[in-house]
C-alpha cells in the first residue's frame, strides 16, 4: 500500500486512486485524490451528462440507537427528527450555544436507529460533540469500518439500477439495504438517492473491505467515470450549496447562511416543539418577519469573465469594503464566475451590483439567485 505523505490516514480506496493515476493530495487528515488524468474540467463535464464515482470515505458514518434517540438528537440540531418517517433522509445542522454552525449532516431514519453522515473534518469533535450532550440518552456508535462512495449525475441509476435492481424505484431523500452484484460477489451496502453535486444519484455505505470491489465494479459500468475532489467542489458550488468551513462555520447561524428552510414549522415560533436546541433564542428571533441581520449569504455572477476566489473582499459602488467572498470559481457547466459570500442585507437584493476586488481592481458582480445551474433531483 502507498504511503501518504506526512503520515496522513487512508482510505479503502487509496492504492486503487493511485493506479487510477489520481493526484493526491492532503485533505481532511486524509491523502484524497483531487483529481484523475482527464482533469477537473474534464471530470465536471461527465458528472454533469453521464455519472461520476467519488470516494467519500474521509466522512464520519454513525449511529444513534434506542428508543430515545429521535428526541434527544432533536436537542442539538435545528430540524424535526422525531416526525421524519422510516426511510426517509433529512439535511440538518449541529449547532453550538450562540446558534453557530458546528457542521452541517445528513441523518437518515431506519427501523433501529438513526444513521448519521457527518463532514470528515469535523468529525473527531462532531462526535464526541454527541456523545458528551446525548450519550447519556441513546447510544452513540461511531462506523469507522464503513467507507462511503457517491456515485453521482444524470446516468447514475442506470449504471447502478444493472448491479443492484430496485434502487430505480427510491425518490430523492430516501434509501434502504441493498445487495450489489459486484462480479461474483455480493456486496451488501446501505444506499440513499441523494449527494452534494445538484444531480441525481446516490451515496452508498459499505464495509471498508469491500469497498474497491464496489468500486470496481461501479466503474466497469460505461457510464461511471472516478471523480476527484476538484470536481465535487465545483460541481457543489454550481448547485448553490455551501461548504463547511468556507461558506458556514461556527460563527454563522442558519439564518444568516439562509438554511432557514432547513428549519420545518415544528421547530419554530409557535411550533409544537418550538426552540429547545442550541442558539434558539437567536436563530427564532432572526426568522421573525422583520428582523435585522447583521449578514446574509448570497450568490454572485461575476459581469467579466473573471474567476472571483474565496476570500476576495467585496465592496459597494462607492468602493466600501461590505464582505467577503466564501466559495468561487469559472463554473464550468454554465461556463461563467460564479462565487458565493455574504453581505449585509441591503445589498443581498436579487439584481444588486457591487464589486469584487481581484489584483486590486474592480469586477463587477451581480446577486442571483441560487443554484446557479438547475439541480435534477429525482422526485418520482
Amino acid at each position: 500500500m502507498a504511503t501518504p505523505p506526512d503520515s496522513l490516514l487512508l482510505t479503502p480506496l487509496n492504492d486503487l486512486h493511485i493506479a487510477l493515476g489520481a493526484r493526491m493530495v492532503p485533505f481532511a487528515g486524509y491523502s484524497m485524490p483531487v483529481q484523475y488524468p482527464a482533469g477537473l474540467m474534464a471530470e465536471h463535464h461527465h458528472t454533469r451528462s453521464q455519472a461520476g464515482l467519488f470516494d467519500v470515505s474521509h466522512m464520519g458514518q454513525l449511529r444513534l440507537v434506542g428508543p430515545d434517540a429521535a428526541a434527544a438528537f432533536e436537542r442539538l440540531i435545528p430540524v424535526d427528527v422525531i416526525d421524519l418517517p422510516v426511510g426517509k433522509q433529512r439535511y440538518g445542522l449541529l449547532l453550538n450555544e450562540d446558534g453557530g454552525i458546528i457542521d452541517d449532516l445528513m441523518f437518515f431514519k431506519r427501523q433501529d436507529d438513526i444513521f448519521v453522515i457527518v463532514n470528515g473534518a469535523c468529525k473527531v469533535g462532531d462526535i464526541a460533540h454527541i456523545q458528551s450532550k446525548i450519550g447519556t440518552r441513546c447510544q452513540v456508535i461511531p462506523m469507522p469500518e464503513r467507507a462511503l462512495l457517491a456515485l453521482q449525475g444524470p446516468q447514475a441509476v442506470n449504471a447502478l439500477s444493472r448491479l443492484a435492481p430496485g434502487v430505480e424505484k427510491l425518490v430523492f431523500m430516501t434509501g434502504g439495504n441493498f445487495t450489489v452484484q459486484a462480479g461474483a460477489q455480493a456486496v451488501e451496502v446501505f444506499l440513499t438517492r441523494s449527494g452534494y453535486t445538484g444531480e441525481d444519484g446516490f451515496e452508498i455505505s459499505v464495509h471498508a473491505s469491500q469497498a474497491e470491489t464496489l468500486a470496481k465494479a461501479l466503474l466497469a459500468q460505461p457510464e461511471v467515470k472516478p471523480i476527484g475532489l476538484g470536481a465535487r467542489n465545483s460541481l457543489r458550488l454550481e448547485a448553490g450549496l455551501p461548504l463547511y468551513g468556507n461558506d458556514i462555520d461556527n460563527s454563522t447561524t442558519p439564518v444568516e447562511a439562509a438554511l432557514g428552510w432547513a428549519m420545518q414549522k415544528v421547530r419554530r415560533t409557535e411550533g409544537a416543539r418550538a426552540g429547545g436546541f442550541p442558539g434558539a433564542t437567536k436563530i427564532l428571533a432572526q426568522l421573525a418577519p422583520g428582523a435585522a441581520l447583521p449578514r446574509k449569504r448570497v450568490g454572485l455572477l461575476a459581469l467579466d469573465r473573471v474567476p472571483v476566489r474565496e476570500h476576495t473582499e467585496l465592496q459597494d459602488l462607492s468602493g466600501q469594503r461590505i464582505g467577503e467572498v466564501t466559495s468561487g470559481l469559472l463554473g464550468p457547466t454554465i461556463d461563467k464566475p460564479v462565487a458565493m459570500g455574504y453581505v449585509p442585507p441591503a445589498f443581498a437584493a436579487l439584481g444588486t451590483r457591487i464589486n469584487a476586488i481581484v489584483r486590486g481592481k474592480p469586477v463587477p458582480m451581480e446577486v442571483v439567485a441560487m443554484p446557479f445551474v438547475p439541480t435534477r433531483y429525482y422526485r418520482g
